[in-house]
């Protein structure tokens, strides 16, 4: 399917960013360093800094987005933007922390070692797909899920193909399994390629959000049935709902259920939280009236699979495998050592369930 990016302007978020280079009178950096110290400003890359109040009400998502975004501005060869990076400017959610590196992709024998913020992966650069991306170009993001696909963790994995391939994405999905199969099957005696091939295998068209991809892949670990995704039923009142996960040899009723839609004014902006709240428990108590099971867990629930566990046969749902040991469910992906610009502000932060609008127009 044919992919195009927007334009790097219209990549970036809607904040004030101050750059050295585009100054007429010098900075100060000696009140420049106290302000960062105070809080009030954020280094996000070499020369660019913006207000931590402006920083702090991105998603992480968007803060890495910013970063790339600045420190790739730098560059003065042709970059190839791929992995975390790539994943960033596509819109592609991951779990857990962003890292602090922004990852390129060059010849072999092109030279270089990963530092000062950037972290470099030898490959044939003859063998990607790429797009164009202002003066340097990015992995498409069928290229960009198999480079991830390889590099993280199954759940990780499995998330991130999810992300590339949601039918219900803004847009319309950024890939199709086949294509992310058709890159895979290029470099199919990577030494990774298996881990890689399970996670595509996996996926769904169906996760709105990494949080899904993680419950979906931690139910079926834990020994319970199959769900249903998205469940669309209309409740007597007339009331449209969608439910997360839906067992129906069980009748049970699934769902995730993050905070951020009782706090950001991303969700819901004419509800003030208070009616926010009591909308989302008359619903609840709606559709309870109409299932026979009901469940509903918070994303660190999940981190935990005994947690979960606790949630769902509490509930009713019964599992194949017996109640397991505490411990983290979704490891968390190898980060590789590399020195990147410092901040006062922290760049990870809960997952936010929301996902950017696809980018759709040609850049040059």
């Amino acid at each position: 399917m044919p992919v195009e990016l927007l334009a790097v302007r219209d990549l970036l978020p809607a904040i004030d960013v101050i750059r050295r280079a585009d100054r007429v009178d010098p900075l100060d950096d000696r009140r420049l360093r106290r302000l960062i110290a105070a809080g009030v400003w954020t280094r996000v890359a070499p020369g660019a800094f913006v207000r931590t109040a402006e920083w702090t009400s991105l998603t992480p998502l968007e803060q890495h987005r910013l970063r790339v975004i600045e420190r790739v501005r730098r560059l003065r060869a042709p970059a190839v933007v791929s992995h975390f990076a790539a994943a960033s400017l596509w819109s592609i959610d991951v779990l857990g922390p962003w890292p602090t590196a922004i990852d390129l992709s060059r010849p072999p024998a092109g030279g270089g070692r990963s530092g000062g913020g950037l972290r470099r992966h030898p490959r044939d650069l003859s063998e990607l797909a790429t797009v164009p991306f202002g003066e340097h170009r990015v992995t498409t993001p069928a290229q960009t899920a198999v480079d991830l696909a390889r590099l993280v963790p199954h759940i990780h994995g499995v998330a991130i193909v999810d992300q590339a391939i949601w039918t219900a994405r803004t847009g319309g999905p950024l890939t199709t399994r086949d294509e992310i199969l058709e890159l895979w099957e290029r470099e199919s005696t990577h030494r990774s390629s298996a881990r890689a091939l399970r996670a595509i295998s996996s996926a769904s068209t169906l996760a709105a959000n990494v949080r899904e991809s993680q419950s979906r892949i931690v139910i079926a670990r834990l020994g319970f049935p199959t769900p249903r995704l998205q469940e669309r039923r209309v409740l007597r009142s007339g009331r449209l709902v969608f439910g997360d996960f839906y067992f129906p040899a069980h009748d049970h009723w699934c769902e995730l259920d993050g905070r951020g839609k009782y706090r950001s004014p991303r969700f819901r902006s004419d509800l003030d939280p208070a009616s926010l709240v009591i909308d989302e428990k008359n619903r609840e108590n709606e559709i309870r009236r109409e299932v026979r099971g009901f469940s509903r867990w918070e994303p660190a629930d999940v981190d935990d699979p005994t947690r979960l566990y606790d949630i769902l046969t509490g509930d009713g749902l019964p599992s194949a495998l017996p109640r397991p040991r505490g411990g983290a469910a979704t490891p968390q992906p190898r980060r590789f050592p590399a020195s990147a610009p410092k901040t006062n502000s922290a760049d990870a932060g809960n997952q936010s369930a929301r996902v950017t609008r696809r980018p759709g127009a040609p850049t040059s």
